[in-house]
């Protein structure tokens, strides 16, 4: 399954294609129309102007740089003063972002490289340059074969977009899940590691993580068929049920192990210091939020707790 083309695909918008001069005559086409496709750029600069000399070059490689997110259209207002006087421009360079054919944002002066590539970073976030995979459609395409019980295929998603995208933080943690979906716990923690501490609380990273921690909890009590002969021996073994509910929640039985600790909760809410609760909160964002166990089970929660 190949989901991003890395090869040959389509190449990189010829510079021409990315700026341009404009007039008068041409800047509803080259800027209000065009900023409806893609934010556009629209200098405004002169010949006896030293600053706009300056700015020039660093804001037509910054552009270039976007591979296509964003355009540089440039207007000499010696020449076609309309446009500049319309928009109340009284001091060059003056550079104005276009977006859906209206201003957006914009500064003046010849600004700092940094300054000007944070600018445009700020102006296409979530732009999707030409020949570019999208990549926010492909990881919703990888978390519904997920949700369809694919892991294999869905660890194949996220890896491809990995190899795009080394730190993308989403396909790491899809990742991630793939692995400990399917039993690999080791894999699943070195994928993990691979997360920033910084991204550490992010909630699809914490949710793998909350995963993992349950499965190992998991690991260290007896077969579910020993536990459930504990909790029907002694239905008040608060401590037996509990590892019931880990142990059916690491098979998959998320209704049957939000059951074990809703009853907890119904005869003992502040046994082992309010554990059992804790445990289904983990249970839930392990789950992920809108999962139909996670609904419902903070349903019945709720019916409890507040009733």
């Amino acid at each position: 399954m190949t989901i991003i083309d890395q090869g040959n695909g389509a190449a990189s918008p010829a510079a021409a294609d990315l700026i341009k001069d404009t007039t008068t005559q041409t800047f509803v086409k080259d800027v209000i129309e065009e900023s409806k496709r893609q934010p556009v750029l629209i200098d405004f600069w002169a010949e006896w102007c030293g600053p706009c000399k300056q700015l020039t070059p660093v804001l037509e490689k910054a552009v270039k740089a976007a591979k296509g997110k964003v355009k540089l259209v440039k207007m000499n207002i010696d020449q076609h003063p309309a446009i500049p006087g319309q928009m109340g421009i009284q001091s060059i360079p003056a550079v104005i972002a276009f977006v859906n054919g209206q201003p957006a944002d914009g500064f003046m002066g010849a600004v700092p490289e940094s300054q000007l590539n944070a600018f445009i970073e700020k102006l296409t976030k979530g732009v999707t340059a030409p020949g570019e995979p999208n990549i926010a459609e492909i990881l919703q395409g990888a978390e519904a074969v997920l949700a369809e019980g694919d892991a294999a295929a869905a660890a194949q998603i996220y890896a491809e977009v990995l190899s795009h995208d080394s730190t993308n933080i989403a396909a790491l943690a899809g990742l991630a899940k793939c692995y400990t979906v399917s039993g690999a716990m080791e894999q699943a923690k070195q994928t993990l590691a691979m997360v920033p501490e910084s991204k550490r609380n992010d909630p699809a990273v914490k949710a793998v993580q909350t995963a993992i921690d349950l499965a190992e909890q998991a690991e260290q009590l007896g077969p579910v068929a020993e536990l459930e002969q504990k909790v029907a021996a002694n239905p008040l073994d608060h401590q037996a049920r509990f590892d019931l509910a880990t142990a059916l929640n690491a098979q998959g039985n998320r209704a049957a192990a939000t059951e074990q600790l809703l009853a907890i909760i119904k005869r003992d809410r502040k046994w082992n210091d309010d554990g059992a609760r804790r445990q289904l909160v983990q249970f839930f964002e392990a789950w992920g939020g809108t999962d139909d166990a996670t609904v419902e089970g903070r349903k019945r929660l709720s019916t409890i707790l507040f009733s």
